[in-house]
């Protein structure tokens, strides 16, 4: 890709960021750009993989399996998880050069939970490959990130079925 990266985020409590960067990286594959996708919490089962990986032009770099919630993880858990999300970052870093796009889907969540390094994401950015685009995800959005970006979506909940008590559906929600 020619020209100056740019880098999006879709942040807040409503439903579809990923759904949003997927959506993205498919308009991406489909225009012939090289997309790399990383799903920061989630483990390789999700359903929006099944499908990205089966696209040209997109890889999808595995994550941790299983993937226990945060909240559920003691703090020796919390610090080893620490370590392989900035860990898996290095290798994000390292591997994403002859790429146009990066998604890194739940990135800001991981920030949030304290389970990335903000510093180094933020290095990262700084220092990315001039025509890479970056698209981040997560219900939060830290200022500095606010101020680094040239998209920012909100996708803001008003309503949901959560709130309901109702289960996630297949296909749907997950």
């Amino acid at each position: 890709m020619t020209g100056t990266g740019r880098i999006h985020i879709y942040y807040g409590d409503g439903k579809g960021k990923t759904t949003a960067a997927v959506g993205l990286a498919v308009r991406a594959a489909g225009s012939g750009l090289k997309v790399l996708f990383f799903q920061f919490l989630k483990d390789n089962s999700s359903n929006e993989r099944k499908i990205l990986e089966a696209l040209p032009g997109v890889t999808c770099l595995p994550g941790r399996e299983p993937v226990k919630f945060v909240s559920k993880m003691n703090g020796d858990e919390r610090i080893e998880f620490r370590h392989y999300n900035n860990k898996a970052l290095d290798e994000i870093i390292k591997f994403c050069g002859p790429f146009d796009m990066l998604i890194l889907d739940e990135a800001l969540c991981a920030l949030n939970l304290e389970v990335l390094s903000e510093e180094k994401l933020i290095s990262f950015i700084q220092h990315k490959p001039r025509g890479l685009e970056i698209v981040m995800t997560g219900p939060r959005l830290p200022d500095n990130l606010l101020e680094m970006a040239d998209y920012v979506t909100e996708v803001r909940k008003v309503k949901h079925q959560f709130d309901l008590g109702r289960s996630a559906r297949k296909g749907i929600e997950f």
